[in-house]
């Protein structure tokens, strides 16, 4: 990887992870961007789908099931939008789970780079097998 391809990638996970800020989530705060010709176009972080409350956790402080993932929230917002994910690059700010990482193949996304890894690498290993460019960047 380039020099300058690198320094973008470190300035988008920086936004990433302050994007990531936006959740409501306690346990963990993971946010999400979709790059495409150096220009973000799509966000998500992870939280509750639209109209529900905004509170993640059970009063066991276990996840919701219909909590969203970041990946999931951002690709679904370019699915909205006049935009096409197909050769963008996700920026997350945690690896992807499997689930996420389908949906990334879908979309067409050729790229993911993330900032922290998560205790399953399912999801990661999925992408590589499909040929997804995966590139972990550890925080800086």
């Amino acid at each position: 990887m380039d020099e300058k391809q690198y320094k973008l990638d470190q300035r988008y996970m920086r936004m990433a992870r302050i994007w990531a800020e936006n959740s409501y989530c306690e346990r963990r705060k993971v946010g999400a961007l979709l790059v495409k010709n150096q220009m973000i176009i799509s966000d998500g972080y992870n939280g509750t789908p639209s109209g529900f409350e905004n509170k993640c956790e059970d009063e066991n402080n276990v996840s919701k099931a219909y909590v969203l993932h970041a990946e999931a929230n951002a690709i679904t917002k370019v699915a909205r939008s006049n935009n096409s994910s197909d050769g963008a690059t996700l920026y997350v700010t945690a690896s992807p789970c499997i689930e996420c990482s389908k949906l990334i193949i879908q979309s067409g996304i050729k790229r993911v780079v993330y900032g922290e890894k998560y205790r399953i690498m399912d999801g990661v290993e999925l992408l590589e097998r499909a040929g997804v460019e995966v590139i972990f960047l550890e925080n800086q």
